[in-house]
């Protein structure tokens, strides 16, 4: 194997050790029944009012806050604001596919 392949390999390597690391802090941010409950009706719906997201899981106006404030700083959803009243969505296409994924084959309750 010549010089370039080795250095070629290696660079593949510190990539996918970058990407490992990103798909860990999201299977971390992600790796709890109440945020994968939430994640689940945004995926139902695209995007959710923070209102009506309160009381899914039993979880207290402040409980939620701080689980979606977790899920806002792993970069899984994202808001827009309109008023007093904060919008929540998927932020990244990627991440959409999965939580699609997960809810397909986990949150229909049908199956």
């Amino acid at each position: 194997m010549n010089s370039q392949a080795v250095e070629i390999d290696t660079q593949k390597m510190r990539d996918l050790e970058v990407s490992a690391e990103r798909v860990s802090g999201i299977l971390k941010a992600i790796g709890n029944d109440k945020r994968i409950l939430l994640l689940c009706k945004i995926v139902e719906y695209g995007e959710v009012a923070a209102g009506s997201l309160v009381g899914i899981a039993g979880l207290s106006q402040s409980a939620m806050s701080q689980h979606l404030a977790k899920l806002r700083d792993e970069g899984i959803i994202t808001f827009r604001r309109d008023g007093q009243t904060l919008w929540y969505r998927l932020a990244d296409p990627k991440i959409k596919e999965l939580i699609i994924t997960l809810h397909r084959l986990y949150c229909n309750v049908e199956n």
